[in-house]
């Protein structure tokens, strides 16, 4: 499977007076240092990633490298925060099924940008013949619970207290939708 290459821009109201334009885009590698520096925001955090040290743009280009897209949010040039399809297992009666994972810095948080490359996704889905979306959150990561919940996404399942995250247990919420 290929990805299919698109540009997509969108105008989200922050306010009455303000606008700004998202343009939704797939990566290229000279995103990468962005995309990692967003990811390691949220390593530090310990609120939406199970990853516990931070990554290097070296030991990431992989995330490029794969059969489905991998989509940013453009903000005049910069990188608000990004959108993976991922391999949901490598099992051929899988195949059809991914993981999304959102991510968005903290400079941009609060501007629909997640929201934005969700729907983005979602759109995309049916052209890169999936069937399923899963998320894998955090049950204490009320905002992306939130998100994926407001786009049709029901809970699947629940592995409590899997994770360990500075020695606190940490439940996983699977979240899914058809395409």
């Amino acid at each position: 499977m290929t990805a299919v290459n698109a540009t997509h821009s969108v105008t989200v109201r922050r306010s009455q007076a303000a606008a700004t334009r998202i343009i939704v885009r797939d990566a290229i590698e000279s995103d990468l240092p962005q995309i990692a520096a967003i990811y390691n925001s949220a390593v530090a955090s310990r609120v939406a990633t199970a990853q516990l040290e931070p990554v290097t743009v070296e030991s990431q280009r992989h995330w490029l490298q794969g059969n489905y897209p991998f989509l940013i949010a453009d903000i005049h040039d910069t990188v608000a925060g990004w959108l993976s399809f991922k391999e949901f297992l490598p099992r051929r009666a899988y195949r059809g099924t991914v993981e999304l994972s959102v991510y968005v810095s903290e400079r941009f948080r609060h501007r629909r940008i997640a929201h934005t490359l969700l729907e983005k996704a979602i759109a995309r889905a049916p052209q890169l013949h999936l069937h399923s979306l899963v998320g894998l959150i955090f049950g204490d990561n009320a905002p992306s619970l939130k998100l994926f919940e407001g786009f049709a996404f029901a809970r699947w399942g629940l592995l409590p207290g899997i994770a360990r995250v500075e020695n606190q247990s940490r439940d996983l919420v699977i979240v899914g939708r058809r395409v």
